[in-house]
């Protein structure tokens, strides 16, 4: 807290909030935003509010929108058959931007984690279920992040598509593109040599 300015401790720490700012990155963004960019510091305050009061959930799977169904859930070109599960609406974005991927997404908005309280329910797992009892759904993509939470989430979503016949695959998690063995961290190494497939060349 600066001391000199109640407002501004405010702004600060409400910055902090922000995943990865920091106590001086915090400092830094409010200061530059009052001293020099006092427009654009109530642009943000108005996308801010217009977001909080307007941007809810997807009916159908849980992206981010303003809209009781998102774009991609009421879009006639996507395949149905295929849903993508993710833990975030941040890994629908890097999904859309990255790949060709034409199915639906269901959105976790987190992993199985009982010490942050957050189990099937908190996840949605019973939408979820009724999706793959309606019969539509023929194949889920596991796109969780591969961290113990995000495994253990992948597990318990492949007990759940077994119950209704529908096949599980999980995406690939290993050596990056123009990556050196030497510079992999053992666990992503071990991942990658576990998961290894046929070489088609």
């Amino acid at each position: 807290m600066s001391g000199f300015s109640p407002r501004l401790d405010e702004l600060i720490e409400s910055l902090r909030r922000l995943p990865g700012v920091g106590a001086k990155s915090a400092q830094r963004m409010a200061l530059h935003l009052l001293q020099r960019d006092r427009e654009g510091a109530r642009r943000l305050a108005e996308a801010l509010q217009g977001a909080a009061d307007t941007v809810g959930r997807c009916r159908d799977c849980g992206l981010l929108t303003e809209a009781e169904r998102c774009g991609l859930c009421a879009s006639g070109e996507r395949d149905r058959s295929r849903l993508c599960v993710v833990e975030s609406s941040a890994d629908v974005l890097a999904l859309e931007q990255a790949t060709d991927y034409t199915g639906l997404y269901f959105v976790l908005g987190g992993a199985l984690s009982p010490l942050d309280g957050l189990g099937p329910e908190e996840l949605g797992l019973d939408r979820l279920e009724r999706r793959l009892a309606a019969g539509e759904v023929a194949e889920i993509i596991l796109a969780t992040n591969p961290t113990t939470e995000g495994e253990a989430t992948a597990h318990y979503l492949q007990a759940l598509a077994a119950e209704h016949g529908v096949r599980t695959t999980r995406i690939a998690h290993g050596v990056p593109m123009g990556g050196a063995l030497e510079q992999v961290d053992p666990g992503t190494l071990s991942h990658a040599f576990m998961g290894r497939r046929a070489y088609e060349g």
